[in-house]
């Protein structure tokens, strides 16, 4: 039987190399929420491939807005797939941190309140 320790290094080493090899399997042209958003604005076809030039048009004027620290997750153009990984990995690592974070939580205060056993 394997113990609970082992079960965590295992999965967290499995996330982290399904998450390098997604920064080279991954498309480059975008699918989904961003691609109908690009169709709606005119800067893409339904069925035609995605300019390089396109992009996604927000009207931010007044409404909240913020940067992400690793936009497309990546640490930005000039580190390449390097910073790809390197958010990939730093992402997946925090992640778990705060998982493992909430579970002690939740651990103490489980604890601190533990279930009475009623007399008959």
């Amino acid at each position: 039987m394997i113990d609970n320790k082992s079960l965590i290094i295992g999965g967290l080493v499995i996330a982290i190399l399904i998450g390098v090899m997604a920064v080279f399997l991954a498309s480059s042209d975008p699918d989904g929420l961003e691609s109908t958003a690009l169709i709606i604005q005119g800067g893409k076809t339904l069925t035609g491939p995605t300019p390089p030039t396109a992009e996604i048009q927000e009207n931010l004027e007044g409404k909240f807005a913020y940067s992400a620290p690793m936009p497309d997750y990546s640490l930005g153009e000039a580190m390449g797939s390097t910073g790809g990984i390197l958010a990939i990995v730093g992402g997946t690592i925090l992640a778990f941190l705060v998982a493992i974070g909430l579970v002690y939580a939740l651990k103490i205060a489980g604890n601190k309140n533990p279930p009475r056993v009623l007399d008959r």
